[in-house]
């Protein structure tokens, strides 16, 4: 096995600590990391003359990031390819549940399907990749108009009553806008037979290196198989694959 480096690492283990703060000062990275003064102040000296870190004078001196980081988080942001991203970890998704998983992002009211994986049951869903749907009629547009300022929404709302594609759907606004306040506080939407009648799904947000929600992810299964249990595991799975993704697209969860 090729050997790990410890200098490179402790190098890195110091940049990451400005993930979290904006600025440390060089007692601080000693601290938080449990090295020597020395060491720390070597690699310090180090990332200040490649740029990877500025020091910012004061009693005492603190760093912040430099502009080489920006330029490397551009560069991989980049290349970073939401559809080919989503393909592999809805794969995995719909591997460990054999029900259709789907990654979709909003385009102003309705949905659009980047992604679709199907299941091997005979009786699945009816869906295609490119299809657009009322968001306000599945799970995974419920999650996503749970993301948008109230004015964006406002806009998504504006001509009163909404279309509907089975009885269950929400038609009405105000019936909508609590119902996202739901959403938004579980993380999690659900779609009881709103888009069809036959069908269930839950959706999770996917986000961005930003925080910003982008996509999202959901399960789909027929009534018949849409047992208390499996709706537990289902939620949990696009929970996880949406986390998943989320952090291929360059998003860290934030620490409690």
């Amino acid at each position: 096995m090729p050997r790990v480096v410890p200098a490179v690492n402790r190098a890195l283990d110091v940049l990451e600590l400005f993930l979290d703060r904006p600025q440390l000062s060089a007692r601080e990275v000693m601290e938080r990391l449990d090295l020597p003064r020395t060491t720390v102040h070597e690699l310090l000296v180090t990332l200040e003359a490649r740029a990877y870190l500025i020091s910012v004078p004061g009693q005492p001196v603190q760093y912040r990031l430099g502009m080489p980081l920006f330029q490397l988080g551009a560069a991989f942001a980049g290349r970073l390819d939401l559809v080919r991203e989503a393909q592999s970890v809805a794969r995995d998704v719909g591997a460990a549940c054999n029900e259709a998983v789907h990654v979709a992002v909003l385009d102003g009211p309705d949905v659009i399907y980047l992604v679709k994986v199907d299941s091997t049951h005979p009786v699945r869903m009816v869906s295609a990749v490119g299809r657009r749907l009322p968001a306000h009629c599945t799970a995974v547009g419920k999650i996503l108009l749970a993301d948008l300022d109230p004015a964006a929404l406002d806009a998504v709302l504006a001509k009163g009553t909404l279309p509907g594609m089975t009885p269950d759907s929400i038609t009405d606004p105000e019936r909508l806008r609590a119902h996202l306040e739901c959403v938004r506080a579980e993380g999690i939407a659900v779609d009881i037979g709103e888009s069809d009648s036959a069908m269930r799904c839950v959706g999770a947000a996917i986000r961005d290196h930003s925080g910003a929600v982008v996509a999202g992810m959901s399960v789909s299964a027929p009534i018949i198989r849409w047992t208390p249990q499996a709706q537990v595991e289902w939620t949990e799975l696009v929970r996880e694959g949406a986390a998943t993704l989320s952090t291929r697209m360059g998003h860290r969860a934030r620490s409690h």
